[in-house]
């Protein structure tokens, strides 16, 4: 979510601004000169990424000028200012005037790299939560979110599949959104105005299978007679989630439905029949199921007409911002709670979590960030039983400054040893150690 930010430099005085930009350079820096305040301002605008930096006196436009101009463009860019020994009183006054910071002269580098960095870090949390509150706003009714181009293929195969009558199967780890993949489908299909029934079958047991799917007959011994869950799928969409917990015996059951698309209640002298689309969902892969002999083969081929597979979220770490914004929105108006600020500390668990639970675990870290509990990481650790020792806790920290920095380069690997300033022996072992694949992170070649 935070990236390498950028320093506009303003100074009138060339041999400072040389030695200060080559300063800051190679400390990690990415700098731009500018030796006047409205060559400056050309590269300001409300999504500018970084931090501006002017001595105070200047001809034309003085640095508290062009901190105004600055700030009428967006008041959240943070603004340091360079003074000389007798402008401390006027720096001390503008920043009450919202002058992020000022360093005096003569200053040593490490004194104005290290307000830069707690800049670029106060900037970056300003536009992650402008992200967050934008991707609130534009995900109405989106219910398959994510900007990668795996998410966007996948919305556009379900675009494509919804007006269709075909049969779909779903496939996915726990928690990735199958549900809402289904949801999709049905509601940009013909079929939107007619009811999704939803069937967990692993939780269904085999004792009432028959009953509560097919319904009883009139004159069914020792029943009543029952409309099953199946037919008030009449006329819609049947959704059959987690269909790899059905024993051989219920998927024998089901076989009939799914190719003759008639059911045979409990009892009854004929069978019915149904006009019926059917979704299913498996958080396992069928074809390998079917080949250990634990799924049908012939139910599997009747449902595998086209199958969708949804990417759990350490595969799509680039849309975990976006969906923790939605889900942070919703949980708050749910909860009737103001929507939260991101903060530095939820923003690098957000980037640096594997989220094993996927989505699902996403929600319910929304949930809790929506309640304002505390230390809502720590929480979630120990709910999982994983209480990090620091170690843990740095290792995890290097590993998500070392992704970041990798997607701000596109894996150039010469461009990131430099930013990190790390050796490339050390820079290598580190990828190894985290298990990054510095492949997935530089430009697919044009086909």
């Amino acid at each position: 979510m935070s990236r390498v930010g950028r320093i506009l430099l303003v100074d009138d005085d060339e041999a400072l601004r040389m030695a200060v930009s080559q300063g800051l350079t190679l400390r990690g820096f990415d700098v731009a000169t500018f030796d006047n305040g409205p060559a400056a301002l050309k590269a300001v605008s409300r999504d500018f990424e970084g931090v501006v930096v002017s001595d105070v006196r200047m001809p034309g436009m003085d640095g508290l000028a062009l901190f105004e101009r600055v700030q009428a463009i967006d008041p959240d860019i943070p603004m340091l200012l360079i003074t000389g020994h007798g402008d401390v009183a006027m720096a001390v006054a503008a920043l009450q005037d919202g002058v992020y910071d000022f360093v005096s002269k003569p200053f040593p580098m490490e004194r104005l790299a290290a307000a830069l960095s707690r800049a670029l870090e106060k900037r970056s949390l300003v536009l992650d939560n402008r992200r967050l509150e934008a991707a609130a706003q534009g995900a109405g009714g989106a219910f398959v979110l994510g900007d990668t181009p795996v998410m966007q293929r996948l919305r556009a195969t379900i675009a494509q599949l919804a007006e269709t009558e075909v049969d779909v199967l779903i496939q996915g780890e726990t928690g990735v959104g199958k549900g809402l993949v289904a949801q999709a489908l049905h509601r940009g299909g013909s079929r939107r105005n007619r009811a999704m029934i939803t069937i967990n079958c692993a939780a269904l047991p085999e004792a009432v299978f028959e009953t509560e799917l097919f319904g009883a007959a009139s004159g069914a011994a020792n029943l009543r007679p029952s409309i099953g869950r199946i037919e008030r799928a009449d006329r819609g969409v049947l959704f059959l989630d987690e269909i790899d917990g059905l024993s051989p015996a219920m998927q024998a059951k089901l076989l009939n439905l799914v190719e003759e698309r008639e059911i045979w209640p409990v009892g009854a002298a004929e069978p019915r029949h149904l006009d019926l689309r059917i979704i299913a969902a498996s958080k396992v892969d069928l074809a390998e199921a079917v080949r250990a002999g634990a799924f049908r083969a012939d139910l599997y081929y009747r449902l595998n007409v086209v199958t969708l597979v949804v990417p759990p979220l350490r595969e799509r770490r680039e849309d975990v911002p976006s969906l923790f914004g939605y889900f942070l929105a919703e949980a708050s108006a749910r909860l009737r709670r103001p929507t939260p600020r991101l903060t530095a500390v939820v923003r690098d668990h957000l980037l640096g979590h594997d989220w094993p639970g996927n989505v699902r675990e996403l929600v319910h870290y929304a949930e809790r960030v929506a309640l304002g509990l505390p230390s809502a990481v720590l929480v979630e650790d120990v709910g999982r039983g994983v209480a990090e020792g620091l170690a843990e806790r740095m290792a995890r920290y290097e590993a998500m400054v070392i992704r970041e920095t990798l997607t701000a380069c596109e894996g150039d690997a010469r461009i990131a040893m430099a930013l990190l300033q790390t050796p490339r022996k050390t820079f290598y072992d580190k990828l190894r150690r985290h298990g990054i694949e510095i492949d997935r992170y530089r430009p697919k070649p044009a086909s």
